[in-house]
């Protein structure tokens, strides 16, 4: 964080301070946050364990992370990992006026689905 403030030319704490009225949280919480999320990408796609998980996203501690992952998922690495399988990509019908409708997210549903004038 030091050299971050550093090259904006301002001190650590008040980095800190611009940093959490910007995005909400802290910067250490921000990057705490940041690597549970990989870790839960991590748990799902590889078969890793979850110590080798906790070092590749950058934590030092087990056990820290652990905590912070409890914290922020609301359970442990282990039980996440027991209750979600790898991600699957949602299947979209050959029909490409319902691709149109998954692409637009819904919106506009009835004007694309409706058939045009002749």
């Amino acid at each position: 964080m030091r050299a971050v403030a550093a090259v904006a030319h301002i001190s650590p704490a008040h980095f800190s301070r611009c940093f959490r009225s910007v995005f909400g949280e802290t910067p250490h919480r921000y990057l705490q946050r940041r690597r549970v999320e990989r870790s839960m990408f991590l748990l799902r796609e590889t078969d890793r364990t979850v110590t080798d998980v906790c070092f590749a996203v950058g934590f030092t501690s087990l056990g820290t992370f652990s905590r912070t992952f409890r914290g922020i998922v609301g359970e442990t690495p282990s039980a996440y990992r027991r209750g979600h399988g790898p991600i699957v990509a949602p299947t979209v019908s050959s029909s490409p006026r319902y691709a149109l409708v998954a692409a637009l997210g819904g919106q506009h549903s009835r004007a694309v689905l409706e058939k045009p004038p002749r």
